[in-house]
């Protein structure tokens, strides 16, 4: 049977204020499945690593410009295409980093969308239907283009699909009330216009989806009455007429889905196979109004296969590429892995039974229907010894099924549950593990919230350290750990999860800083980053930081009058101060309280999602976080105190990125704090710094990417332009 497996965040969302849209406008695959393109509906493009759930690069058009189309990849030239304002084809590749320096084409007519299938070269639709290859278009972009649509008729649905070396660009419009289906053979050139049926009480299709197989073209489109119907076209069939007599388009009831208590307003259905579609937005057959689920229907035997109940808004959109599934929900973009195995008739109906080891040597039966319709046991055709009932029982109370751990978690004692998880987990007889790590931390973060004195630390530790797992599969076990302060946990999760949110990573941020450095001693967490900042404490605190041309001890003699105006303090500083370790050298927190800190810091985030949940820290926290941040620069920023390799530690961009965090989320509140005057005065000094070096980046990675020329002779001048 297929099945759908724990998903996990790719990336947040913003959706429109009314929620009448997720906020993206399309997700393509990029070089291979594991890399996408993900476009916003403003101004932004962003290549995301799927494996890692971690942005790989993001453009930004300037402001004022709208994207009006995703953006596509361009696997034969390495290069990105989108447009721009609906006529500003632009193009760049991965290395580029501002988008207003590349290509740019300006056409004469409204851009509908860019396709580009893998292998496929670029193909462009125009707004008004007609349809042109990228190249010969930037031949000549301001050539005139045709009108191939009616008036007042409307392309509504795009795809692009490259039957074996034929690329076809298929489109359906809306005219009045009726449809139509445009199917665009390129190379040669031919366009075939087909009338879709109408439907009862003229209801418009909520979405399609189109698959080539077996020399056909399969399409799908739902309708808000839950019918889901498929058109089947012979590409053989198609001959060189002009597109202008409308075909009637043959079409079956594919499936007749439940709608709940009324039509389907924001539902989707896609092809994933032969034999089975995914439907998001229709209710589960088995549950309540008002949930939305995720499902994988078999069309053959008209069966549900999978179901997964999704939170948050539900927006109709749906991309699938190499068995996962992309779904915007709520807030999130979120993959979900699936699997669609062929299915015989009693898999469909969740009769097929799983042969045993010990049952794979016994003669085979032959089923019959009502084996696999009523469940009926056919008689055994071996005789069962004493000896092997005796091993088989054996067996049945030594180990347990994954289903029965499961329910054994719910109500029994800490010790047995630990026992039972624990063999469940060193078993080698289970196929697949990760689906089965989610269940069960499920169920034990479910029971420890519940149950104030079950909590089972080792299990969920070693269940973290699986790596199956992501906040999205378990979102509450971070603030479970918080709450039984299992500081330990909390670093895994830190560590492992990639897709933690920004408010997760504040809260986890304002209980370490706010926590008594006695309790964080108690605490027993990863050596190798307790290694590291016992390597940084133990050092010798007397030195102090010069490099790159700024001492503490200089900058506090060269802004002394600025701080004190009216001359009251001297410069001159006593025999007791010079022999004394500067404060910003010693370490403000203890050692595991820092321990736990390093973790936030190297936790990923978005500046736009964290910038609120920052403001939320008292100016006592933040002037000791601050501090904090400085300590660790001055020790990085010292030839004695590089980063640790092969321990884990912040690096100095991190770091550097979050003392401009702190300081845009508090800046005006540390202006008013006396005790954060000198502070600030030091900040601002190596902040300005980073700042500066940042600005000529660009120029520094372009002098180094310049070809040396060999032969200058004795004497020569180059004059060396940078952008």
């Amino acid at each position: 049977m297929a099945a759908l497996y724990e998903g996990y965040t790719l990336c947040g969302l913003v959706p429109a204020q009314n929620l009448s849209n997720s906020g993206i406008q399309g997700v393509e695959e990029e070089r291979d499945s594991d890399h996408v393109i993900v476009t916003d509906w403003t101004r932004s493009v962003t290549l995301y690593k799927v494996s890692d759930q971690k942005p790989l690069g993001s453009w930004t058009i300037k402001q004022g410009q709208t994207l009006t189309c995703s953006a596509v990849f361009n696997s034969q030239t390495k290069e990105y295409v989108a447009v721009c304002d609906k006529k500003v084809i632009r193009i760049w590749k991965e290395d580029n980093i501002i988008l207003d320096k590349t290509f740019k084409a300006t056409v004469s007519s409204d851009i509908w969308k860019i396709h580009c299938v893998q292998g496929g070269e670029p193909v462009v639709l125009f707004q008004r239907g007609a349809v042109r290859l990228l190249d010969s278009l930037l031949s000549a972009p301001q050539q005139p283009i045709e009108e191939v649509l009616a008036q007042e008729e409307v392309i509504r649905w795009n795809t692009n699909i490259l039957a074996e070396t034929q690329q076809f660009v298929i489109f359906t419009t809306e005219q009045k009330g009726d449809h139509f289906l445009y199917l665009q053979k390129l190379n040669p050139n031919t366009l075939q216009r087909y009338r879709l049926e109408r439907e009862e009480s003229s209801l418009a299709p909520l979405s399609f989806s189109a698959s080539y197989r077996d020399k056909h073209i399969h399409l799908l489109y739902l309708y808000p009455n839950g019918h889901l119907y498929q058109s089947v076209i012979s590409v053989r069939g198609l001959g060189t007429e002009d597109g202008a007599q409308a075909l009637p388009l043959p079409r079956s009831l594919l499936l007749g889905l439940p709608v709940g208590e009324g039509p389907l307003e924001a539902a989707s259905a896609l092809i994933l196979d032969e034999a089975h579609v995914a439907v998001v937005g229709v209710p589960h057959p088995s549950a309540g109004a008002g949930k939305d689920f995720l499902c994988i229907w078999n069309t053959n035997f008209q069966t549900l296969q999978a179901g997964k109940e999704m939170a948050g808004k539900i927006y109709g959109q749906l991309w699938c590429f190499s068995n996962k599934l992309f779904i915007p929900h709520g807030k999130t973009l979120s993959v979900i892995p699936f699997v669609c195995p062929k299915s015989s008739l009693a898999s469909a109906l969740g009769k097929l039974r799983q042969a045993k080891p010990e049952e794979s040597k016994a003669p085979a039966s032959v089923p019959s229907w009502n084996n696999i319709l009523h469940g009926e046991k056919a008689p055994s055709r071996t005789v069962e010894t004493r000896k092997t009932r005796t091993t088989r029982k054996t067996q049945s109370t030594l180990c347990l099924t994954s289903e029965q751990v499961l329910e054994l978690i719910k109500t029994a004692p800490a010790e047995d549950v630990q026992k039972e998880v624990e063999g469940l987990l060193s078993r080698s007889d289970i196929q697949d593990l990760q689906p089965l790590v989610g269940q069960l931390v499920s169920v034990l973060v479910s029971r420890s919230l519940d149950d104030s004195d079950f909590y089972i630390p080792s299990i969920l530790a070693q269940l973290v350290h699986t790596r199956y797992l992501c906040h999205s599969v378990c979102p509450d076990l971070v603030l479970l750990a918080l709450e039984r302060k299992d500081y330990f946990l909390c670093q895994l999760c830190l560590q492992f999860f990639p897709d933690i949110p920004e408010a997760i990573t504040c809260t986890c941020l304002k209980t370490f800083i706010s926590m008594s450095d006695s309790d964080a001693e108690k605490a027993t967490l990863e050596p190798e980053s307790v290694s590291f900042m016992e390597t940084i404490v133990s050092k010798d605190s007397d030195q102090v930081c010069q490099q790159n041309g700024f001492g503490p001890t200089s900058f506090d003699e060269e802004h002394t009058d600025n701080l004190h105006g009216d001359g009251a303090v001297s410069k001159t500083k006593t025999a007791d101060q010079k022999t004394s370790t500067p404060l910003e050298n010693l370490c403000p927190v203890g050692l595991h309280k820092a321990v736990l800190l390093n973790e936030v810091l190297q936790t990923a985030y978005s500046e736009t999602f964290l910038l609120p949940h920052l403001k939320d820290l008292t100016s006592q926290h933040v002037v000791l976080f601050l501090q904090y941040l400085q300590f660790l620069y001055l020790k990085y920023s010292h030839d004695a105190f590089p980063q640790m390799h092969g321990l884990r530690s912040p690096s100095l961009t991190q770091i550097m990125d979050w003392v401009c965090l702190v300081l845009d989320a508090h800046f005006t509140v540390l202006v008013m704090t006396p005790e954060a005057k000198g502070l600030l005065l030091n900040l601002h000094s190596f902040v300005r710094l980073v700042s500066e070096l940042g600005k000529i980046e660009g120029s520094l990675q372009e002098l180094s990417n310049m070809k040396v020329k060999k032969d200058v002779g004795q004497y020569s001048i180059e004059i060396i332009e940078l952008f």
